[in-house]
């Protein structure tokens, strides 16, 4: 009895341990239990403007629309800080770069130095600089960038006298007072530059047809020109373009964006044209569609899209610059929309024979080559 009592007993602890232990196999972690996969940061451009302001119509704002056309179409992320002072330029900068940011854009002549800085200081950074390429003499002694130039760095650079002599051409072609003039903001080689290639286009124009237009406010010979000091004082463009027209100019270039501007309306007023800079003004300048001849363009936002591309696409090079020029389509003139009629098909003729040629190199000086301290450095070496 007491062995079937025993037999019992260890039967129902057996029984108690089946109910208490579960026949289920070990759940499966589900998607949940499993680490995520890091979230991956995202390519990131900053652009540093100079003191035009990022909607001058015309050099900052051509520079970040290529920018924002490469976010949209790469899915990238864009920034941009807009430079009030000069001072403003170093930390501007050393903000983007000390985020982190892929790529920073420098904007112009103006933050050639401070780009060389910071670019030493973040190497494991990509810089792109506007209208400057390095080395820089000019540069103070002990500057990065001064005596070699910068890995980090990639350079744009233009031809601009290429579409400038075009330009020149077409405006001693049109002219009725025989003079045509020109001011810039700033006595500095990529303002300069355009008074370089305007004047050689004039000149070939009397070469070839015998006429004796002069032109005012620059002098490839002495370099002296006429200049605002800025790029921001509308009062001190529209006293430049009135003090050319007074002189007996008829057509005039402002080269300094917005500081432009207000010379068209002394065009209007004096029964002349107006040649806009940097993009075509016929679209982004409101109300001058009836007084634009052409505009001398630098498509900067095709060589900053090509240049954030690069750097996305990991083939970027440092040490090395983006030339742009009539062949590539760095450069070019706009179209004469509706003063169309009023240029001579014979004179558009000439233009695009003269463009042909220098595209082929049967033209190969259109300014720099001869007056190369009036010109940005990288161009024609």
């Amino acid at each position: 009895m007491r062995e079937q009592l025993l037999k019992a007993l260890t039967l129902l602890v057996i029984l108690g341990i089946l109910v208490a232990c579960t026949c289920t196999p070990p759940a499966t972690p589900e998607a949940t239990d499993v680490p995520p996969e890091p979230t991956a940061v995202p390519f990131r451009v900053g652009f540093v403007t100079d003191t035009g302001g990022i909607d001058d119509k015309s050099f900052n704002q051509n520079q970040w629309e290529g920018i924002e056309r490469a976010a949209k179409d790469f899915g990238i992320e864009a920034q941009f800080i807009q430079s009030d002072e000069a001072t403003q330029y170093e930390p501007n900068l050393t903000e983007f770069a000390s985020q982190g940011y892929d790529l920073v854009v420098a904007s112009g002549f103006f933050l050639g130095a401070d780009t060389a800085k910071v670019a030493e200081l973040y190497p494991d950074v990509k810089f792109t600089i506007f209208d400057y390429a390095y080395p820089d003499p000019s540069l103070p002694e002990g500057t990065p960038g001064r005596d070699a130039c910068i890995p980090n760095v990639m350079g744009q650079v233009f031809k601009t006298d290429q579409a400038a002599f075009l330009a020149g051409y077409v405006a001693a072609g049109m002219t009725k007072s025989g003079k045509l003039g020109y001011f810039g903001g700033a006595k500095i080689p990529t303002v300069t530059i355009f008074g370089v290639g305007f004047q050689a286009g004039m000149e070939y124009y009397n070469e070839v047809h015998g006429t004796d237009v002069v032109l005012i406010g620059w002098d490839n010979e002495t370099g002296e020109g006429l200049f605002t000091g800025d790029f921001v004082d509308l009062t001190k463009g529209k006293e430049s373009a009135e003090s050319l027209f007074d002189e007996g100019a008829d057509i005039f270039m402002g080269v300094g964006g917005l500081i432009g501007s207000p010379g068209f309306d002394v065009a209007r007023e004096r029964g002349g044209y107006g040649i806009w800079v940097d993009t075509d003004g016929y679209y982004s300048v409101p109300g001058v569609e009836d007084v634009i001849l052409t505009s001398v363009m630098k498509k900067m936002d095709n060589s900053n899209y090509a240049v954030v591309k690069d750097a996305l696409e990991g083939t970027f090079k440092g040490c090395t610059n983006y030339v742009g020029d009539l062949a590539n389509g760095g450069v070019d003139v706009a179209p004469y929309h509706d003063l169309d009629d009023a240029v001579p098909d014979d004179l558009k003729a000439e233009v695009e024979d003269l463009k042909a040629k220098i595209i082929s190199g049967e033209i190969s000086d259109t300014g720099c080559i001869s007056y190369p301290e009036y010109c940005p450095g990288g161009l024609y070496e």
